[in-house]
């Protein structure tokens, strides 16, 4: 990360001309501005980049994953067509994880049809690589462009990074919070001088005596709408795995992570990952509301140790020298363990699904309807 940001002079130069500017518009600068946007110009991944998502962890993470999309191609009936849809695939890694652990499977491998919704070109290439002897394959610059017909689709770390929109409460309501230029000429957080009409309408009833200063984040339903609309209509299943909580509430979760650590999100845009929190009663509100099936959400841990992990685990290192076997003994411990460096608690699992689908691998026992009743 260079302490020059060309994005940052941009910006001033829009609140300069416009005035302050809403976090959401910020967040989608920051990550998709076309010429100096954090995911349209580099390879963030790994231990040279800003941050390791699980996949790069440990193949275990993409087999399951393989192997949970086989259950759902089974539940539905074993299609002869089935579209594996990855949004945000990174580097290819755990697409070509879960192709490796679904070769068991002629039947199923056979019917497969690729697809990988990704705008980065850096990170295409790299999918390319990764994947290079995979055939029936595509990219997608929205889940749109993705043909009809049965689908698995596997969104891992790609809510966090849509824009959020931020309110904060003062004694006259809720204010859109805003990034402007202050009095030392630096970026910093505000708040539009008028509050947002009647916006105590639309908090759910646990926010409405929130306290002055209080700070709300939401998402627009858009993305989440096309995954449930797409396997409600056309038969299939979706399975989201982020960091986020259970039940909306007011936080202040608007971060950046900068070589693994932790950043100023107003220093340097477009140098950082710019991320929020996922809000998951949300996620399964809006996928509820049109009609389709919701599992979960359950703790990353919960979910990898019912797919089976730790025998998994077990099997690698029976046949690994004791160094190589000591990394997958880490690798599972930061998949399904809790504390500081571990993903099992803070990373949730949330599925949807078509509607008749009543239980699928994972999630067995655990409430359905999580976005009206909130664990």
């Amino acid at each position: 990360m260079t302490e020059y940001s060309p994005l940052q002079s941009e910006i001033r130069q829009l609140i300069k001309a416009s005035g302050p500017m809403p976090v959401w518009r910020y967040m989608e600068l920051c990550l998709t501005h076309p010429k100096f946007g954090y995911y349209v110009s580099r390879d963030p991944l790994g231990r040279e980049g800003d941050f390791t998502t699980a996949p790069e962890v440990s193949q275990m993470f993409g087999e399951l994953l393989g192997l949970w999309a086989a259950s759902v191609w089974k539940a539905i009936g074993s299609p002869p067509l089935l579209r594996l849809i990855e949004l945000g695939p990174g580097r290819g890694t755990m697409m070509a994880d879960a192709l490796r652990a679904l070769r068991v499977l002629p039947p199923l491998y056979q019917a497969l049809s690729i697809h990988l919704v990704e705008i980065n070109p850096v990170l295409r290439d790299r999918q390319r690589s990764t994947l290079s002897g995979v055939r029936n394959i595509a990219w997608h610059e929205t889940i749109d462009d993705i043909p009809d017909g049965p689908a698995v689709i596997f969104a891992n770390e790609y809510f966090d990074v849509l824009p959020i929109h931020q309110v904060v409460k003062r004694e006259s309501g809720w204010h859109e919070r805003t990034v402007e230029i202050d009095a030392d000429g630096r970026l910093a957080f505000g708040a539009m001088a008028e509050p947002t009409p009647r916006f105590e309408v639309l908090l759910p009833p646990l926010l409405r005596a929130a306290p002055v200063g209080a700070v709300f984040e939401w998402r627009p339903d858009a993305e989440i709408m096309k995954i449930a609309s797409r396997v409600r209509d056309q038969d299939g299943a979706a399975l989201i795995i982020d960091y986020g909580h259970v039940r909306s509430d007011a936080g202040d979760t608007f971060q950046a992570i900068a070589r693994h650590s932790f950043a100023d999100p107003l220093k340097n845009p477009g140098q950082a990952d710019v991320t929020a929190h996922v809000d998951f009663q949300a996620l399964a509100r809006a996928a509820e509301d049109l009609g389709a099936r919701v599992h979960g959400p359950v703790p990353q841990g919960d979910f990898l140790q019912r797919l089976g992990i730790e025998t998994r685990a077990l099997t690698l290192m029976a046949k690994a020298n004791h160094e190589v076997s000591e990394d997958i003994s880490g690798a599972l411990k930061r998949l399904i363990g809790g504390g500081r460096g571990g993903m099992g608690q803070m990373f949730k699992v949330l599925a949807v699904s078509e509607p008749h689908l009543d239980t699928l691998a994972g999630f067995e026992g655990e409430k359905q309807n999580a976005g009206t009743a909130p664990s």
